[in-house]
């Protein structure tokens, strides 16, 4: 189950989309709600952008997976990225439905599009390593899951990168 976090689309230039992804965040971040009422909202702010926009399927989609309905998220990430979404929007889609698919048993096709994800980089490449890591895990491939991990960890680390680097390698040669 993902939390969407509000962001910043580059291409919501125009005032009218500026002020509607400003009120679904606004949704988003209002811990008062429920989640039938999030849901409820994020709906009807999806309307008026049209059923058919692949944005306003992808905060559908995000809403029904933050409330553990991965099933029907699934539906809707599929059709927001068969849509057409901006490439930030895209990689979300992308490492979210593939969390949906790990938590409803689809591991294999959840393990390819993660790895896929992290392959593509972007800004985005370690959030997919992270989801990828969970994903081997859910295949049984704990090895394979700490590599990933160490190996997107490294870089971060004020001191031993090389060493951990060194023992990612080492776990995935060891698979």
């Amino acid at each position: 189950m993902l939390r969407h976090p509000p962001l910043a689309y580059p291409e919501d230039d125009m005032d009218e989309r500026d002020d509607w992804q400003e009120r679904v965040d606004a949704v988003w971040e209002d811990d008062a709600l429920t989640d039938r009422e999030r849901i409820r909202r994020i709906d009807a702010l999806a309307m008026e952008r049209g059923m058919h926009d692949p944005v306003a399927q992808f905060e559908r989609a995000g809403v029904r997976d933050s409330a553990g309905l991965e099933g029907e998220a699934e539906v809707l990430y599929r059709l927001a990225l068969s849509g057409g979404l901006d490439e930030s929007r895209r990689a979300q889609a992308t490492i979210q439905l593939a969390s949906t698919l790990r938590n409803l048993g689809k591991v294999d096709e959840a393990v390819r599009m993660l790895r896929e994800e992290r392959e593509r980089g972007g800004e985005l490449a370690d959030a997919a390593s992270a989801f990828y890591a969970l994903a081997l895990a859910s295949a049984g491939d704990a090895e394979g899951a700490a590599s990933v991990a160490l190996e997107t960890l490294a870089p971060h680390l004020p001191q031993y990168r090389r060493s951990v680097a060194a023992y990612a390698q080492e776990l995935r040669a060891a698979r």
